[in-house]
C-alpha cells in the first residue's frame, strides 16, 4: 500500500504539493521562551493570544499550522471565521509531558489522543513527536529505541485505519556519555529516520542533518516525503538550511516555528501584532521563496 492510498497530505500543503507550515505547537517550551525574557509564569490566556496572534498574521503565507490542543487549538477562537475556515491544521498528539528513563527520554502514547480525537479538535492531520535513537546499544534494562518504534507503529497504524494523515517528528538526543559530534548526529538522524520510514508515515518531520552529502544519505535511505524542521535556529541560518533540504535531500518543504516568531516572545500584544504582520510575514515569504521551485511536491517525494 502507498501512503496515497491511505490518506491525503494535500489539507496542509500548498497547491503546488509542498510544505509551508508555521509550528505553533510548542507548551513548555514556550513557557521556558518567556523565562528566557523574565516571565516566570505567563498566564494561560498569554499563551493563547500569542498563538491566536502568529496565526491571524501568518495564515495568508502558510500551507497550515501546527497546534497544541492546550493553547493552540482553543487559539483558533480568535481568528476570523473566513481566515479560519482555509487553514489546514496539523494536530500534536504525543503527550505533553515526556517521561525519561534516567536521562533518557522514554516515548509513550496516550491512546485517547488518536486520530479521531484529532478530527474532533478539527485537525486535518496528527503529528506525533517522538525521540528515537535506533542506533542505541542494546543493554540492560528497557530497549527504549524499540519501544520508541512501537508508539509510532500503534500511531501510524490508528492514522491510517482513520483515514488520518501521520506526520511523525524525531528528535536526536545525545545518548549517555556520548558526544554528539556532527558527523555521529547525521548518522543519527539518518539511522532514525530509516526506522521510523518502514512504518510508513505519511510524512516525516526531521532535523537538518548537517550538510549537503548528510541530506542526500537521507534522501536515498528513506521513500516517505519529508519536511524539515527549524529546532530553533535562526532565520538566516535556516533558509540556508532550507535550500540545501531541498536542493540536496528532496525535502518537499518545511514545518517551522520559532525562527519565524520567536522574537515576539515578552512583547506586549499590539507590538507583537505589528511585529508579525511585518517581519514574521516577511521571515515566511523568505521561507516560502526559499523552497520555490526546490521543494519536491509530496506525491513525487513518495517512492512506492
Amino acid at each position: 500500500m502507498t501512503h496515497t492510498e491511505t490518506a491525503s497530505l494535500d489539507s496542509i500543503a500548498t497547491s503546488d504539493g509542498t510544505f509551508a507550515v508555521v509550528a505553533m505547537d510548542q507548551r513548555n517550551t514556550l513557557k521556558r521562551m518567556y523565562a528566557a525574557v523574565g516571565i516566570d509564569q505567563p498566564a494561560h490566556s498569554d499563551l493563547v493570544d500569542i498563538k491566536a496572534d502568529v496565526v491571524a498574521a501568518l495564515a495568508p503565507s502558510a500551507s497550515a499550522f501546527l497546534l497544541d490542543p492546550t493553547y493552540g487549538i482553543p487559539a483558533l477562537d480568535q481568528v476570523d471565521p473566513e481566515v479560519r475556515r482555509d487553514l489546514g491544521i496539523l494536530v500534536a498528539a504525543e503527550p505533553p509531558e515526556r517521561q525519561k528513563l534516567g536521562d533518557e527520554p522514554r516515548g509513550t502514547r496516550d491512546p485517547a489522543l488518536d486520530a479521531s480525537w484529532v478530527v474532533e479538535q478539527g485537525g486535518d492531520a496528527l503529528k506525533f513527536l517522538i525521540q528515537v535513537r535506533a542506533d542505541r546499544p542494546a543493554g540492560a534494562g528497557p530497549d527504549l529505541a524499540a519501544e520508541g518504534v512501537e508508539v509510532i507503529r500503534q500511531v501510524v497504524d490508528d492514522c491510517r485505519a482513520a483515514g488520518v494523515p501521520s506526520v511523525i517528528e524525531n528528535l536526536i538526543y545525545p545518548l549517555p556519555g556520548e558526544e554528539l559530534t556532527p558527523e555521529r548526529r547525521a548518522d543519527a538522524i539518518i539511522s532514525a529516520a530509516v526506522a521510523l520510514d518502514e512504518l510508513r508515515p505519511d510524512l516525516l518531520k526531521l532535523e537538518y542533518p548537517g550538510s549537503p552529502e548528510a541530506c542526500r544519505r537521507l534522501a536515498d535511505a528513506i521513500s516517505a516525503p519529508w519536511a524539515v524542521l527549524s529546532a530553533g535556529v535562526s532565520f538566516e541560518e535556516f533558509t540556508h538550511v532550507l535550500e540545501v533540504s531541498c536542493d540536496e535531500g528532496g525535502a518537499s518543504g518545511f514545518i517551522a516555528g520559532r525562527a519565524v516568531w520567536k522574537e515576539t516572545v515578552g512583547m506586549g500584544r499590539p507590538e507583537r501584532q505589528a511585529y508579525l504582520a511585518d517581519e514574521g510575514r516577511r521571515r515566511l515569504d523568505l521561507c516560502v521563496a526559499a523552497i520555490d521551485g526546490r521543494a519536491v511536491p509530496w506525491r513525487r517525494g513518495e517512492k512506492g
